[in-house]
């Protein structure tokens, strides 16, 4: 037994794609950006740095982002990571990893009092199904190694 949570807080990268399954169950995407600051010990000068990732959200959770969100919008999200495997098109497997988000919180100053609310995504046993069966393009990356000093710690 463990824990699988993601908690969240940034910036829409692109619009929200929704899409039905062939039952017609909602299925939105989108990229979310966050951002950090930390010293570069090359330089000893401050940097920002961005993650992206990719946010899933389902049934009237994603039917909301679709209708409330855009690019730019600021969320709050918690959810689950999840890695799926499918195969390219010259038959190599292929993983990206996602958080499956069960709530999706507007904030920030451009949410109006009707999408100022937090919708959570009904949980269906057949989820992962939806995931399995909804094939990405992703590109894979080398993961990024992080070390820090003393100095990179802010207290």
């Amino acid at each position: 037994m463990g824990v699988n949570k993601v908690i969240l807080l940034g910036r829409l990268g692109q619009d929200p794609d929704l899409k039905y399954s062939a039952s017609q169950y909602p299925v939105a995407r989108f990229s979310l950006a966050t951002g950090e600051r930390k010293k570069d010990s090359a330089s000893g000068n401050w940097v920002e740095h961005t993650e992206w990732h990719n946010i899933v959200t389902f049934a009237k959770t994603a039917e909301n982002c679709s209708k409330f969100l855009k690019k730019g919008s600021e969320v709050y999200i918690e959810g689950k990571l999840q890695t799926r495997k499918w195969q390219d098109k010259e038959g190599k497997d292929r993983y990206t990893t996602e958080i499956i988000a069960n709530t999706v919180q507007f904030v920030g100053a451009k949410a109006s009092a009707s999408s100022n609310a937090s919708y959570d995504a009904v949980q269906d046993a057949s989820q992962n199904n939806y995931l399995d069966s909804l094939a990405s393009a992703d590109s894979l990356e080398e993961p990024i190694s992080a070390t820090f000093d003393d100095d990179d710690i802010p207290f």
